[in-house]
């Protein structure tokens, strides 16, 4: 709530970032190495990265607009129909049935204690039978945050100089 009441974006941005460090703590005392892994990554790395990036180029402090309710009610209610309508082909929740059920599901259950020797059966998958997509997860986001910084950097460089022109 405070972080989307300030009008200073900059404390924005950090007040996310920290919610972002806190919510990884809170994860690795719950024993979810994986999802504080994630956290700490894409919540308080890469998009607080991004957020800050965005304000070098742009002003620091929320400029105030034109408010628009039924535009952003049109835009929520066509966004919750277009969810609604993909979930119609997922199996009910909970279904024993359902294709993730019944492929890997229990022998990951049944052996990655003894497999891998992680109490957490998340952890153990993502750390350990699919350690190469989390790997390439990782590096695709890194790939993408590096590359927005190149952009960005490309963009600043050239108002440099079409102000050194005109001087």
């Amino acid at each position: 709530m405070a972080a989307a009441r300030q009008r200073n974006l900059f404390a924005s941005v950090m007040l996310f970032a920290i919610y972002s460090l806190l919510s990884a703590a809170l994860f690795v005392t719950l024993d979810a190495v994986d999802v504080a892994f994630t956290e700490a990554a894409v919540g308080a790395g890469i998009a607080t990265i991004l957020m800050l990036a965005t304000l070098a180029v742009t002003s620091a402090r929320q400029k105030p607009t034109a408010k628009r309710p039924l535009a952003a009610l049109l835009a929520a209610i066509a966004t919750g129909l277009v969810l609604i309508y993909g979930i119609w082909d997922l199996p009910r929740f909970g279904d024993p049935w359902a294709p993730a059920h019944r492929h890997v599901v229990p022998r990951y259950l049944e052996a990655s204690a003894e497999e891998i020797g992680i109490p957490n059966v998340v952890t153990s998958v993502l750390a350990s039978y699919r350690g190469y997509d989390t790997l390439g997860e990782v590096t695709v986001i890194f790939t993408a945050g590096v590359g927005v910084m190149i952009l960005l950097g490309r963009s600043r460089r050239r108002r440099r100089e079409d102000d050194g022109d005109g001087g």
